[in-house]
């Protein structure tokens, strides 16, 4: 049944659209941003990278633990705020990259630049959109989550081009001029709102619906004691943490990877990447049927990105007219699974937990994400000397993806297990 004319038009597709800007900016600025302002950095001071590439790492870690914290920091303070200060302290960190002059205004920046761009991250993402959608909650959280992939094929080149023109702190200055009033009326005008506060229900619906079939079972408590001794969370958080260690730790080097073989066109072949990671969200989103096992659409496609990485392992090992066929489909297939590490394990814990227990575990396992593919850049590089062409980064990826298949198989049989000796 859908809402009346009279009725207001349902707000949970302008939220969708404002956590999308926020997406673009929180990723363009906090995750794409880091690769770019090291090699500035670097460029500027003189100093070592293996120091540089400590304060990336520290910029990942601290939000890693911030980010387990973002639901008390919501309660204590407010969406709207802690959104606003997000944006704030991730502009004033980049404007600290850009102009210190010691190791430790270095580091001092990093960890404001950490703890801000969290607020603008994945479980911001996910605290935003699913209070105002059940049903249609997948192809929502999708179209959010684009605006990450957005933010990394505008803000890469766009960071390059500042940078290289104005230099880096007038970059820094001029990024933070837009994002910062922007964010913050989204936060005043959007996400002051919320489903009860206008009458509304999710998906817009006169009258709340019910969770689907598929979830019910799945949807249970979390169990008392440590949450980790949950196998549904415990598993869900490996999974993620796999996934996103393999596809953190290629997407640092394999720029430099491909301009060998592809020089100056390797830029846009990265570009294509992230549009095939667009594509393959939102296929995932709006296709991906109510009652699908989401376990299940997640190991297809962390097996989509292993395919990837074994084709780019056998082009740059095979040599030969395969090279460039071999690099580009790879990559292709590589892309399409690199926005849904993100996205599905959120929809997966809402699908398994109670609505009370997701919102705490979605930062969790988001948090224990961050924290396994801060150091994962760091050990893909020790690789690069054993292979120059890359072959044991490729290999040791599609090890990854395999892992993180094993850990998504691993809660879903035991789920399966449980449910079916002691249904409700």
């Amino acid at each position: 049944m859908t809402t009346p004319a009279s009725s207001p038009p349902f707000f949970g597709w302008r939220v969708v659209a404002a956590t999308f800007v926020l997406a673009a900016f929180g990723w363009g600025v906090g995750f794409y941003g880091p690769p770019v302002f090291l090699h500035a950095v670097v460029a500027r001071t003189g100093w070592p990278v293996e120091l540089v590439s400590a304060a990336v790492t520290a910029h990942f870690l601290v939000g890693a633990a911030v980010v387990a914290n973002l639901p008390r920091l919501y309660r204590a303070l407010g969406v709207p705020l802690v959104t606003s200060l997000g944006a704030g302290l991730l502009g004033f960190g980049v404007l600290g990259w850009a102009v210190a002059a010691a190791p430790w205004q270095l580091f001092a920046a990093a960890l404001a630049s950490g703890t801000g761009w969290v607020a603008m991250g994945a479980a911001a993402v996910n605290a935003l959109v699913a209070p105002w959608f059940e049903r249609r909650r997948p192809a929502a959280l999708g179209l959010a989550y684009n605006g990450a992939s957005l933010g990394g094929m505008v803000f890469s080149p766009l960071w390059a081009a500042l940078i290289g023109g104005l230099g880096f702190p007038l970059a820094a200055l001029a990024v933070g001029a837009v994002m910062l009033p922007v964010v913050g009326l989204l936060a005043a005008l959007v996400f002051t709102r919320t489903p009860e506060g206008l009458g509304q229900h999710p998906d817009g619906e006169a009258a709340a619906m019910p969770a689907p079939a598929a979830a019910a079972p799945a949807a249970r408590p979390l169990p008392a004691g440590p949450p980790w001794r949950d196998r549904r969370l415990l598993t869900l958080a490996a999974g993620m943490a796999l996934g996103l260690f393999a596809q953190i730790g290629l997407l640092a080097h394999l720029f430099s990877l491909l301009v060998p073989a592809l020089g100056a066109a390797a830029g846009l072949a990265m570009g294509g990447a992230t549009l095939a990671a667009i594509l393959g969200r939102s296929a995932v989103s709006w296709w991906m049927p109510a009652w699908a096992d989401r376990r299940h659409v997640a190991c297809l496609s962390h097996a989509v990105q292993l395919a990837g990485s074994l084709l780019l392992l056998a082009a740059v090992a095979g040599g030969g007219a395969w090279v460039l066929p071999g690099l580009l489909l790879g990559l292709a297939l590589f892309g399409l699974g690199i926005g849904n590490a993100t996205s599905l394990p959120p929809l997966i814990a809402q699908g398994e937990f109670t609505a009370q227990d997701a919102r705490r575990v979605v930062p969790w396992i988001v948090a224990t994400g961050q924290a396994c593919y801060a150091f994962a850049p760091a050990i893909f590089g020790l690789l690069r000397g054993v292979a120059e062409r890359g072959e044991a980064l490729f290999l040791l990826a599609a090890l990854v993806q395999a892992a993180a298949i094993g850990a998504f198989l691993a809660g879903q049989r035991r789920w399966r297990m449980e449910w079916d000796s002691n249904p409700r």
